[in-house]
């Protein structure tokens, strides 16, 4: 990957994001790290994820300062700097406000696996950041974050939002976008009444392993870009 090539998806799945119903106004943000490994590609602060262009990236190295494009870098690219930072096998971190996703945390209950998209986790719960409800604004923060984390495709953030990440731009876009989804899905069966059936630790990973492979998580992506350049073109 080149530098032009990690502007390039950091616009594609912010525009992707947005599509899939990840908008919320100005704020949410996806990172890709650099190939160069100065930093992380990051929207500017101030504009939505179906805006960015790549006028409005800015180059964030890993002490938080800008050194390419304008304005001052996210309160919040904590988060991502620090992801990225903890696992160098990782290219990519998203975080955004998505509505099931914070609804469903509010639950404080684990996220069953009652789809395929709850399979992502293999049967175990999803993890959970508690440390603030409020910004991941400091090192330290964003450190805890990643450590909650861990080696997991997606983390939620009660009363804030969610993060995902992978080893492909592809990957964290498609795990945030398969969390929200499995919360949308867990949500309207408990709005239903007792959740009675859903798959048990060994099948979700047998799932995991049959839906979600590199070739799956590939096709989901490259709807997603389908999906937000149609929207676009509108």
């Amino acid at each position: 990957m080149t530098p032009a090539e990690a502007q390039e998806l950091t616009v594609r799945a912010s525009n992707a994001l947005a599509a899939a119903g990840h908008r919320d106004m100005i704020w949410g943000h996806v990172a890709v790290r650099d190939p160069q490994n100065r930093g992380i590609w990051i929207k500017a602060p101030g504009w939505g994820l179906e805006e960015v262009d790549p006028a409005l990236l800015q180059l964030v190295s890993f002490d938080a300062e800008v050194l390419s494009g304008t304005g001052k870098p996210h309160k919040e690219c904590h988060i991502h700097l620090e992801v990225l930072r903890a696992r160098p096998d990782l290219v990519c971190s998203v975080h955004t406000h998505a509505r099931n996703a914070v609804a469903f945390a509010a639950l404080d209950v684990p996220l069953l696996a009652l789809s395929h998209e709850g399979a992502l986790f293999g049967g175990d719960d999803v993890p959970r950041f508690g440390k603030t409800g409020a910004l991941v604004s400091t090192p330290a923060l964003g450190r805890s974050l990643a450590e909650t984390l861990g080696d997991a495709p997606a983390a939620l953030m009660p009363k804030h939002g969610m993060v995902a990440a992978g080893r492909s731009v592809a990957a964290a876009v498609m795990h945030a976008v398969l969390l929200d989804r499995a919360c949308q899905v867990h949500l309207a069966a408990l709005a239903a009444g007792p959740i009675v059936i859903h798959s048990d630790p060994d099948e979700a990973r047998a799932k995991r392993a049959e839906c979600w492979p590199e070739a799956q998580i590939e096709a989901g992506w490259q709807y997603l870009l389908r999906s937000a350049a149609a929207r676009l073109s509108v």
